[in-house]
């Protein structure tokens, strides 16, 4: 067997910490080699996420080894964005929950009012434990003409180049989103559900998040 290793002249050397008890720099230098363990497994995730991730526009969730949701967020090219996320720069700031950031998950998007109501909706399922705000759009916090807060139906391009999607807000807050084909050969069916949809007081089959203040600030200029 070699001879015991010197944690305090490792802790001294490599850690930058002089003068630390015997039994202290032991304990500094464990936990310096734990890090650095974490780092390599979160290194090893980074890359095999992004060489899965498309280059497309989306909404993204990282979520830790046991599934659960760490960040939600959205992006122009997503694998862009995630290598971003696990650039070798960022470990040293990087917050403890996305240090455990194991797998990710994403949606393509065919435009910017798609990529916000499905951010916002992912943020209102998941509650993730890093993204700051969670709670749902508040419109008293948006500059939004007064003219704007109205039922409405916005028709926006879908990732699928033969559909749509119709966007679909209330003044009271309820909206959904549905893809429709372009041919208009699902457009009856479609119908009969956007007519429920604006002439019930019910949300049941509906989205449970009140999110149409994105729909109107979007429409302000303002998403």
């Amino acid at each position: 067997m070699g001879d015991a290793p010197d944690h305090q002249r490792l802790a001294a050397e490599v850690l930058g910490i002089r003068g630390a008890s015997p039994d202290l720099a032991r304990r500094l230098v464990a936990q310096a080699l734990v890090v650095e363990d974490r780092r390599e497994v979160w290194r090893r995730a980074g890359e095999r996420i992004c060489a899965s991730a498309p280059t497309s526009p989306g909404v993204y969730v990282l979520r830790d080894p046991e599934g659960r949701a760490l960040y939600v967020g959205k992006a122009i090219n997503l694998r862009r964005r995630l290598r971003a996320h696990f650039a070798e720069r960022r470990w040293c700031a990087i917050k403890p929950e996305m240090s455990r950031a194991a797998d990710a998950e994403w949606i393509e998007v065919g435009s910017e009012l798609e990529a916000l109501l499905r951010e916002a909706a992912l943020i209102h399922d998941l509650q993730p434990i890093v993204n700051v705000q969670t709670g749902p759009p508040e419109l008293s916090t948006r500059s939004v003409p007064r003219a704007l807060v109205r039922d409405i139906i916005v028709l926006v391009p879908s990732v699928e180049e033969d559909s749509a999607e119709l966007v679909a807000a209330r003044a009271d807050g309820v909206w959904f989103m549905q893809r429709t084909r372009r041919d208009g050969s699902d457009l009856a069916v479609h119908t009969t559900r956007l007519r429920r949809f604006f002439l019930s007081s019910l949300r049941r089959g509906f989205q449970d998040a009140a999110l149409a203040p994105i729909v109107f600030s979007w429409l302000a200029g303002r998403g």
